[in-house]
């Protein structure tokens, strides 16, 4: 370590090699932490004191250190935070810093003393410098308060009860009041929620006053967001003061472009804050009203802050009498004027492909790329967002253009044809030097001869050009029994991604009960889809696979293959159903009572029908099969399974069989009981 006598540069030096060494290692902390503490005490220089304070607020909220490293290290800095806060001539960074360490070591020094109540002088110490924080908090530059603020959340935090939980597992390195003694001595519950009271009080008090200083403000609503989330006892509390706070309160119609930056910050941070805190509890007593103050905010933000909805519309019509330019601006056709619309731009010359007379844009980078580089599914997701935005009119346009391009082209095609058959024709153009025309009186030829010449003569031009006439797509091929089914599977691919995606808590928030007498997948939701794709495996294939039918086709020589090749692809549905199932049996359970009652229905509708019994049973294979795959990861206290029991159609004696294994566990011979009563 470097000694007291030399010079300031190369101390500073020697504290950067000795933080990266921490940084890299953090075994390091506790002999850096010691050694440095003479350095950067009271009585050294200015710059070791900022370098110091730095590094200790570093120090304790780095997560490298462990918690039982940190409780120790704060015990040894409490002495020099507390002379580095008391110096006379202390600056805004060494105050910055150690009020951040402070904020830091606070609870480590509360769970400390409340398992070491012996230990009068740490407390003593610790309280010297909670009031002296206290004492500076509102007197104090913008950066330093902000710094006080976030102490006074740390003690708060320490001094309040934490989330409910057994008490025979409490939480590990929890810190609050639940775990301070009724009879410490030093600090008495009684006396410790009186403080936190008063504190809490002042921490919200800002929300009360006439204050336009937005950064402050900030750091309050910031410091809130952890008290929401593991604190209920003071969510109530922090919303209705939230809910009393007005962040357009110092709007007006002279504001500065600074006071609107500022009031834009803190309606923005306070409506993130309260959305955060409704999605934890959407239930709650306050969340019609945190709703109702988020709807208040958004029209004060328009009424306020939107100056475009403020602004005079322009006229409808222009007034006679202006010239183009001012009819332009305000959005009026000027007669003789060329049109605004879409520029369909002219059919290059000669021969036209179909590719140029469907393109529209003159754009050289936009024609010569290669649209068949993009996959399919990119392709027509693009276009589908495209045809969604565009507006009518203009697509009209563009198909007026088109036909356009498509009569004119349509039109020089006959005309060069007609202009071929001239010449064959004896068609040619009149001399303009009519006083020099003398007719012939050479007997006509006849229709007889005209046609023996034309017969005579070869083509001497290139052939005609064919006009363009109707264009109609030929039918495909039919599918294969192996194509038909891949694309199935695929569809059914397709298909479970959707009900993955459906299977969030989100998709069913808010959701309508509409009653027993509903129809099924009528409303294009989860349900919706878990009746498609059910039914599908159930009734796709509903008398296809009977073995009484002996219609043979050309694929299928025999019942027995027949009946293979016609059920092949509701059994890959069902196994496709049973994999997404057993894949998150717990929130997924729901499909599998649903499928399995279609599976029982079913069965029971074709054994009517048949009358014969001669029918596969698929409810007694698949019940079996989705019970063999959820029984290995059961536990003791696992209500899906009874659930999934009491709400299938039936249990035969080979899922009785089931059961009976599941009580062979000791641990789990309570749920197999509870399940069959």
């Amino acid at each position: 370590m470097a000694a007291l006598g030399a010079s300031v540069a190369d101390q500073l030096a020697q504290l950067d090699k000795a933080r990266k060494l921490v940084l890299g290692d953090a075994t390091y902390y506790p002999q850096i932490v010691e050694g440095i503490l003479p350095i950067i005490g009271a009585n050294a220089r200015l710059e070791l004191r900022r370098w110091g304070a730095d590094f200790l607020a570093e120090t304790f909220a780095t997560p490298a250190l462990a918690a039982k490293q940190k409780e120790a290290l704060a015990l040894v800095v409490l002495e020099t935070l507390k002379a580095m806060l008391e110096t006379a001539d202390n600056d805004t960074d060494v105050i910055k810093g150690v009020v951040q360490a402070a904020a830091s070591v606070y609870p480590l020094v509360f769970r400390h003393i409340v398992h070491n109540p012996s230990d009068t002088a740490a407390w003593e110490t610790m309280t010297a410098i909670k009031s002296k924080i206290l004492k500076i908090w509102d007197t104090s530059a913008a950066g330093v308060r902000i710094c006080c603020i976030k102490f006074v959340q740390r003690v708060v935090h320490a001094q309040t009860p934490g989330m409910a939980a057994d008490p025979r597992r409490p939480i590990p390195n929890e810190i609050s009041l639940s775990i301070v003694p009724r009879s410490h001595p030093l600090i008495p519950p009684s006396s410790l929620e009186a403080e936190t009271s008063g504190l809490f009080d002042r921490l919200l008090d800002i929300f009360l006053q006439d204050t336009s200083d937005a950064v402050l403000v900030d750091a309050t609503l910031n410091c809130l967001s952890p008290l929401i989330r593991s604190r209920p006892s003071c969510t109530n509390k922090i919303i209705s003061a939230l809910l009393s706070f007005n962040p357009f309160k110092q709007a007006s119609s002279s504001m500065t472009p600074k006071m609107r930056v500022m009031i834009k910050s803190m309606e923005r941070t306070t409506r993130a804050l309260l959305i955060n805190a409704n999605k934890m509890n959407p239930g709650g007593p306050l969340a019609s009203r945190i709703q109702h103050y988020l709807e208040r905010l958004v029209r004060s933000k328009v009424d306020i802050l939107d100056e475009g909805s403020r602004k005079r519309p322009a006229p409808g019509e222009p007034t006679d009498g202006l010239d183009a330019s001012k009819r332009a601006r305000l959005g009026a056709g000027v007669p003789g004027a060329p049109s605004q619309g879409m520029f369909i731009p002219p059919l290059p010359p000669g021969p036209t492909s179909i590719a140029q007379l469907f393109t529209i844009t003159s754009d050289e980078a936009l024609t010569s790329f290669d649209v068949q580089q993009l996959p399919i599914d990119m392709v027509v997701q693009i276009t589908l967002s495209v045809l969604y935005r565009l507006e009518q009119g203009l697509l009209q346009e563009a198909i007026s253009g088109i036909r356009s391009r498509y009569t004119t082209l349509s039109q020089q095609q006959q005309q060069q044809h007609a202009a071929a058959l001239a010449p064959a024709l004896g068609v040619s153009g009149v001399d303009d030097d009519d006083d020099e025309y003398e007719p012939d009186f050479e007997p006509a030829e006849d229709d007889e001869q005209i046609l023996n010449k034309l017969d005579d003569d070869e083509p001497s031009g290139p052939p005609a050009v064919t006009a363009l006439g109707p264009y109609r797509i030929p039918q495909p091929p039919p599918l294969t029994e192996e194509e038909a089914e891949r694309i199935g599977q695929g569809t059914m691919t397709r298909v479970f991604g959707v009900m993955s995606l459906l299977n969030g808590p989100s998709a069913t928030k808010n959701k309508a009960k509409i009653g027993i007498n509903r129809l099924a997948a009528s409303n294009y939701d989860k349900e919706a889809w878990i009746t498609l794709i059910t039914r599908l495996a159930t009734r796709a294939s509903a008398g296809l696979d009977d073995a009484s039918l002996e219609v043979k086709s050309e694929g299928s020589t025999t019942p027995v293959e027949r009946k293979r090749a016609s059920s092949s692809f509701s059994d890959s549905i069902r196994e496709s159903l049973y994999m997404h199932i057993i894949e998150d049996f717990r929130n997924r359970i729901n499909i599998a009572i649903a499928w399995l009652n279609e599976e029982w229905y079913n069965d029971r509708i074709l054994a009517r029908q048949s009358g014969d019994g001669q029918q596969p049973q698929h409810y007694e294979k698949w019940a079996v099969k989705v019970l063999d795959g959820i029984l290995p990861y059961l536990d003791a206290r696992d209500k899906v399974f009874t659930r999934f029991l009491s709400e299938i159609p039936s249990i035969d004696e080979k899922m009785l069989g089931r059961v009976r294994g599941l009580a062979r566990d000791p641990e789990r011979v309570a749920l197999a009981v509870n399940s069959l009563q």
